[in-house]
């Protein structure tokens, strides 16, 4: 994530980066001549929790470590694998091995030759450690450097989605074992992304500078920095105000009328997000499934959505939206109160206290919250409503110290991302205590088969059976709304969410 050049140059980029704001010239080298960009001014709706990419899982640690490291493969606009630290590779016959060649002209910002020992690490480093994406690697028996530049993985079965496991997000990012020996990765990481480190400052801003090396060109700005602004209204003041270039936190109520703005541009485009609800299986009385069930029919989505995005977000009582070619129909849960009282009633259960885990760094989960809680309200539950910041909220839920919680799961593209870590009983993201000997066998099967319409035959049983048994009650794929000013040029909105900058550019 960081190129960090020698420190006198590192010094006077930061200083020049420091005291730039749109449309002024930067010299990152000393040569003004050689080097007139701009600096973009993002913000962003939060604080990333740390910036080590094999674990974090906070999306605001993502959209700066989309524009620091590289994956081996990444998506395109259209959300297909394209080379990316790999320039080619190969599946044998038997579809057994894969073999990757790296590009050989690439270093990291600290000036050190990436090379196939790094692929092995970064990799090795996730399976070993048993970070949170290791359940990416299930199928992998081994990943060896052949040569400096060739990079042979095996799998134990055929893996359709290896590719997509790869470089589907940058939590599979190619990181240096020295910037992680050294401890800095969290806080000072270095990539071999388009954009370095520059400087960070916490509780404030991060700020980047262009990597005029990067694999695929110099990026066309000199730098970006990313303030973090939790409060919607305060982002979109900001944008209109011409403090900041670009925004991904706009106030869902004023859409309608910034898309037809003729002072800002603003995008909304359909997600692969899913916002759901989720509550504790190992606990009473969650482990019975017609509690879950009656939670299922009591939660008015249509009050969510219109609360929490003004109507942008697409119900969907599935994790995989509509767009996609993995999408499958389901709508067995209306608002139904009645056939929620009844449930409960079967299961002999008549209401109780509730712990609802929260945050206030996702605005939408809190207002969820008090949505369920009314909706609980008649049937005898009384929701308490925690909001700490995202970190503790990850704590509470890796611990499973909570009744109840909200959350979205972002930037999925195979449907096994949508449906394995999560409701797998082996699953990485499993906090919910979900089991179901018939899911793990239609999640299992769905990793193997290559045939793309048997594939999606059984993510489909698999999914219905999710929902169901509530593992989790599913609540809508929200939109992607963004917006900048007019001066910011080739910038593109993505159905996964990723903020990538290192084609835009920036008019002084």
């Amino acid at each position: 994530m960081t190129k960090v050049p020698k420190s006198a140059v590192a010094s006077l980029a930061l200083l020049s980066l420091a005291a730039c704001s749109t449309g002024e010239s930067v010299d990152l080298d000393g040569s003004a001549d050689e080097v007139d960009s701009a600096v973009l001014r993002a913000a962003i709706g939060g604080e990333p929790d740390q910036l080590d990419p094999h674990r974090t899982s906070a999306y605001f640690s993502f959209q700066v470590l989309e524009n620091i490291f590289d994956t081996l493969v990444e998506p395109d606009e259209n959300l297909e694998m394209q080379p990316a630290l790999a320039e080619s590779w190969e599946l044998s016959d038997d579809q057994l091995t894969w073999t990757f060649h790296l590009r050989d002209d690439v270093s990291f910002h600290d000036g050190s030759d990436f090379m196939s020992d790094d692929v092995v690490y970064s990799y090795e480093r996730i399976i070993n450690e048993e970070l949170a994406n290791a359940w990416r690697f299930d199928a992998v028996e081994s990943v060896e450097a052949l040569d400096d530049y060739t990079v042979e993985i095996t799998v134990s079965a055929p893996t359709p989605n290896l590719l997509s496991n790869l470089g589907g997000f940058k939590g599979m990012a190619i990181v240096s074992e020295e910037n992680v020996e050294s401890g800095d990765i969290s806080s000072n990481p270095v990539g071999t992304g388009p954009f370095l480190l520059s400087s960070y400052t916490s509780g404030d801003q991060i700020a980047l500078e262009a990597n005029p090396d990067h694999w695929s060109g110099s990026p066309e700005l000199a730098g970006v920095e990313f303030s973090f602004i939790s409060e919607p209204s305060t982002a979109m003041a900001a944008l209109t105000s011409g403090e900041v270039d670009w925004t991904d936190n706009i106030p869902p109520q004023q859409v309608e009328d910034l898309v037809d703005s003729d002072s800002l541009e603003v995008e909304v485009i359909p997600s692969n997000d899913y916002w759901y609800l989720a509550m504790n299986i190992n606990e009473e009385p969650w482990d019975d499934a017609r509690v879950r069930q009656a939670i299922a029919y009591a939660v008015d989505r249509e009050a969510i959505i219109q609360a929490v995005s003004y109507g942008t977000a697409q119900e969907n009582q599935l994790a995989v939206p509509e767009e996609s070619i993995w999408y499958t129909e389901y709508d067995q849960y209306a608002n139904d109160p009645d056939e929620a009282e009844r449930l409960l009633d079967e299961a002999g259960f008549s209401g109780g206290s509730i712990e609802f885990l929260a945050t206030n760094e996702y605005p939408e989960t809190v207002t969820a919250a008090q949505i369920i809680a009314d909706n609980l309200e008649p049937l005898g539950f009384d929701v308490s409503i925690s909001q700490p910041d995202f970190s503790t909220w990850l704590d509470e839920q890796n611990s499973g110290n909570f009744d109840m919680l909200m959350m979205g799961w972002l930037g999925n593209i195979d449907p096994d991302d949508f449906y394995y870590a999560q409701h797998h009983s082996d699953g990485g993201s499993n906090a919910q205590g979900y089991v179901n000997d018939d899911v793990d066998a239609l999640l299992e099967a769905g990793r193997t088969e290559t045939d793309e319409s048997n594939r999606a035959d059984l993510y489909s049983e698999a999914a219905q059976i999710i929902a169901d048994e509530a593992s989790y009650v599913y609540l809508y794929n929200p939109a992607v709304i963004q917006g900048w000013v007019p001066e910011v040029g080739a910038y593109q909105v993505r159905s996964d969410a990723a903020i990538r900058f290192r084609d835009t550019t920036l008019e002084e």
